[in-house]
């Protein structure tokens, strides 16, 4: 693999010095596509891609579209020497290098390169809030690069970035020609996925695939992009509004200044202010909103939020709800707003078979979501990997309460994290969690999925960590260990098992640990059932195709299919009514690649699933669980 990296290297290397331009962007057809391949295009994914941070439209640029693409060979080489632009072949950004749609389809490389040009609107310099003091600033946003990225503007280097899967901001006002002069954006990127020895976490990503582990995702990868703002400005909300109308809201200066006049605003749903607060950046704001419409998945009503900072307005919003845990009749329970609300949703990957890690389109993206709702399901786990804003934001808006997990860390050659790979994976968690505690959707935050990359031997990470996140964020709930390895950690005691469910139960299989009545029983992972489509609905790749049969139940056909999905599910009703089965999460919503085991297949075309009766057996699970807590 590494040599064929390296070919491909020396092959563009010399194709670029040979070449006065870039070899053009096409879009590779990709193995298997889905509805919204077509509909991806040269500007993709539009969209402003921070709703709780939003300024107005004439003060935001996408940087999204053709850019130039080449290997590096070296990390150390490279970047004491950057190329000069244009690089050797047009890339399409955001994109995943191994995907067709990138217009590069490589696997392997390890090292690459990334160029574009661009203009600072000369209408920025008209927009109010320069102050006098050396004029606004301009922010260059990346919202997730894989793994690190090494930036330049201008051939000044202006910012280093380590994390696949959080957003980093560079302030590049003293780097940029404004007035609409040309700029050039250089950006080197290191991803070693899952090479020793490196150990980072990279979810499900592998140059290895096989069967649950798939097609890694090199690059930049979701939106970049450029925002004009004041020279005194908001740098981050952290938004909480709880069940009893209170609200508390921290507004970051840029600065970390605190004490700079601020003003807050929450609007109804039809734009009548119901409350208003005046206070300081860098401070604990608290007010109330008397009898606030709460957020419920029936009901996921959301207030739109202002704030002034001086010359700065931006606009957010959030959903008045309360996470918390209790015993109810005896049996400890997760409660939203004060009530046990039993979870049921999907276990959901979030690969696609054309963009990989990228969903084509915004719509694309939503189509999942929508899919679970239109069949009952009130939550959505996702995944060991995190998505771009916009899908906590689709979350919020229609109802699905979020399970999300810390990607995990690669453990395929069985070695653990040292000591400065867990710090690191603490370090990135930590940035999961204050990156996104202010979307009302998220519920739960998980740490260790089944022991991959969790040290047990010598010591048990996860307590400390949990008691972190608890720091952190005392509004949700703590799932430390999802099958497996479980050290009384956290929230939850959750137990995996294929196929039938084994949920809050005195009976257990191993590896998974027994219920411990102390915490909230959950069903973390089950289901599974599969069933191979169609050829023209099936990842045209022999080994993947070849590891079908470890998927853990494979049915002859559709009928048998969801006969045993009825029994899995009337196993899980029993367990609601008589035992402490609190949620419950089903493999998975989506086939990728070699598991064929989704509600959908993985170009989304075929739905497996009777939804009339899925519809019946997921509200009998509801009715299950209001009878067994009256």
């Amino acid at each position: 693999m590494l040599k064929a990296a390296l070919a491909l290297a020396v092959a563009m290397l010399a194709t670029s010095a040979a070449a006065a331009s870039p070899t053009p962007y096409q879009m590779l057809a990709p193995l298997l596509d889905t509805p919204w391949t077509e509909q991806i295009g040269t500007s993709p994914w539009p969209q402003h891609p921070r709703p709780q941070l939003r300024r107005g439209d004439d003060a935001w640029q996408s940087l999204n579209g053709i850019w130039t693409f080449q290997p590096g060979l070296d990390a150390d080489a490279d970047t004491a020497d950057p190329p000069a632009a244009p690089l050797a072949q047009e890339v399409l950004v955001p994109s995943c290098i191994e995907s067709g749609v990138s217009g590069v389809m490589a696997s392997g490389v390890t090292h690459m390169w990334f160029a574009t040009a661009f203009a600072v609107p000369a209408a920025w310099d008209a927009l109010p809030g320069g102050d006098g003091d050396g004029g606004r600033r301009v922010l260059l946003h990346f919202d997730a690069v894989d793994y690190e990225a090494t930036v330049w503007v201008n051939g000044d280097e202006v910012g280093f970035h380590r994390g696949g899967y959080d957003r980093f901001t560079l302030d590049v006002t003293d780097n940029v020609v404004a007035g609409g002069g040309e700029n050039e954006l250089l950006v080197f990127v290191f991803d070693p996925t899952d090479e020793a020895p490196y150990n980072i976490p990279n979810g499900k990503q592998t140059r290895q695939p096989s069967h649950i582990w798939y097609t890694p995702c090199s690059g930049i990868w979701q939106t970049v992009w450029l925002e004009s703002v004041p020279s005194s400005y908001i740098a981050g909300l952290d938004i909480t509004a709880g069940m009893d109308g209170d609200v508390t809201i921290t507004i970051h200066s840029a600065t970390g200044t605190p004490s700079t006049p601020v003003e807050v605003a929450l609007h109804d749903e039809g734009g009548v202010v119901v409350a208003s607060h005046q206070g300081a950046s860098d401070e604990v704001l608290a007010f109330s909103v008397p009898v606030p419409a709460l957020w419920t998945p029936d009901s996921p009503t959301l207030y739109n939020i202002t704030v002034t900072m001086g010359a700065d307005i931006v606009r957010s919003y959030t959903g008045f709800r309360t996470v918390s845990a209790a015993s109810v009749n005896g049996v400890q329970r997760p409660l939203l707003n004060g009530e046990f609300v039993f979870q049921f949703g999907t276990l959901d990957q979030g690969f696609w078979p054309d963009g990989i890690y990228v969903p084509p389109t915004l719509d694309a993206m939503v189509f999942d979501l929508q899919l679970l709702k239109s069949l009952g399901m009130n939550m959505v786990r996702k995944h060991i990997k995190v998505e771009p804003d916009l899908f906590y934001e689709a979350c919020d808006r229609l109802g699905l309460l979020v399970v999300q997990d810390m990607p995990s860390m690669h453990t395929g050659s069985g070695a653990l994290p040292d000591g400065a790979q867990q710090a690191e994976f603490e370090r990135q968690l930590e940035r999961l969690v204050a990156q996104h505690k202010s979307f009302p959707s998220i519920v739960t935050w998980v740490i260790y999925n089944e022991g991959w990359g969790q040290i047990r031997d010598a010591y048990h990470p996860e307590v400390g960590i949990t008691a972190r996140v608890r720091e952190m964020d005392p509004t949700r709930l703590v799932d430390a260990t999802t099958g497996w390895f479980d050290h009384g950690a956290g929230d939850f005691s959750d137990n995996h098992h294929y196929a039938e469910p084994q949920c809050g139960t005195p009976f257990y299989s191993l590896p998974s640990s027994p219920y411990d009545s102390a915490r909230i029983g959950f069903q973390g992972e089950f289901g599974g059932l599969g069933h191979r489509p169609a050829p023209e609905h099936l990842w045209p790749v022999q080994a993947a195709i070849d590891t079908i049969p470890q998927t853990y139940e494979v049915h002859a056909d559709l009928e048998s299919f969801n006969y045993r999905s009825h029994v899995l599910f009337s196993q899980l009703r029993d367990q609601v009514a008589l035992f402490a089965c609190s949620g419950a999460v089903w493999t998975q919503t989506t086939d990728v690649e070699g598991e064929v085991n989704g509600l959908v297949t993985y170009d989304r075309r075929v739905l497996r699933v009777n939804a009339t009766q899925w519809r019946a057996d997921i509200q009998a699970l509801y009715a299950a669980a209001a009878e067994r807590t009256r």
